[in-house]
């Protein structure tokens, strides 16, 4: 755990808690608002929390060279976190057009 200092860590760890949260708070809206995408949005953030949990994950064991896959698994679930938020955000903006109208 020697890899990142303790303002680092907070920070890191205070992010993962916060994605978490923010899934649970969009589930929890999309209860209040139901088939208007919020739910979609609410999966879509599950691969850029894997990939945050990744980063916590190899920093964790001292960026061990055993665990560098960590790496690549990170920046795979960065790029589909990336495309799945684009999606659903899209969804969103499609069903409040045609909410509108």
């Amino acid at each position: 755990m020697h890899a990142l200092s303790l303002p680092t860590w907070i920070i890191h760890v205070s992010s993962v808690i916060e994605w978490v949260l923010a899934i649970w708070l969009i589930w929890q809206y999309d209860k209040q608002n139901p088939d208007r995408g919020w739910r979609g949005l609410a999966w879509a953030m599950f691969p850029a929390l894997v990939s945050a949990m990744c980063a916590v994950t190899w920093h964790f064991f001292d960026n061990a060279d055993s665990l560098e896959w960590l790496v690549t698994v990170q920046a795979a679930m960065t790029l589909v976190g990336n495309c799945t938020l684009a999606i659903a955000t899209y969804f969103i903006w499609k069903i409040s057009r045609s909410v509108e109208t």
